[in-house]
């Protein structure tokens, strides 16, 4: 089994912290986004998308897609569950993971991808008005999120799930996208503090 990954990518992180979240290790190997390694020959033999992170199997079988890893970790080891327990819980579960995922990760890639000056080559075309639109895509999920904190401890109850891995991996990612979180959103705050004390965090 083999992990290629990447340490400044917030796709990537997100499983590092659902592995240390499991207590499981995998052997891992770099890949270079700078370098654009990504779009070798080598690595579109793994994975075509031309994406991190890559999962491969000792059969050869290479799963992509950060979720899609966790899913397969969360089956070979499913404790501590980060998917839900049952019925309910894996619903919320995936309605959260989703939520963070499509209305604030994503937006906040678009504002990274679009304005920052390292992601030139990658994202050629850079459109600075994808991220102008992107931008208060963000300040609103943001509100919304802060609000929802207010009666529940995480993002999808009192229990810690994959749902908070993708949140905490995109508000940390606001920082290279230039963007902040309004200081009036303690909710958001308590919540961040807490996540960010996991160990599983610096993984």
């Amino acid at each position: 089994m083999l992990l290629y990954d990447s340490k400044f990518a917030p796709n990537p992180r997100r499983v590092r912290m659902f592995l240390a979240e499991k207590g499981v290790s995998v052997p891992t190997q770099a890949v270079d986004l700078g370098k654009l390694e990504q779009k070798q020959d080598s690595f579109r033999a793994i994975n075509p998308i031309q994406r991190i992170p890559a999962l491969q199997l000792d059969d050869g079988t290479v799963i992509s897609e950060s979720i899609a890893i966790c899913r397969y970790f969360e089956e070979m080891h499913p404790q501590p569950p980060l998917f839900g327990r049952n019925a309910l819980e894996k619903a919320l579960v995936e309605m959260w993971q989703r939520r963070l995922e499509m209305h604030f990760l994503l937006p906040i890639a678009m504002v990274f991808r679009h304005t920052h000056p390292a992601m030139r080559e990658m994202e050629n075309p850079q459109i600075p008005l994808v991220a102008e639109t992107n931008a208060p895509r963000v300040a609103e999920f943001l509100e919304y999120f802060d609000s929802h904190l207010q009666n529940s401890r995480f993002s999808a109850g009192d229990e810690f799930s994959v749902a908070d891995i993708t949140g905490i991996v995109a508000f940390d990612f606001m920082r290279p996208a230039r963007l902040t979180a309004p200081a009036h959103l303690t909710n958001l705050q308590r919540w961040r503090e807490e996540v960010a004390a996991r160990p599983s965090a610096s993984a």
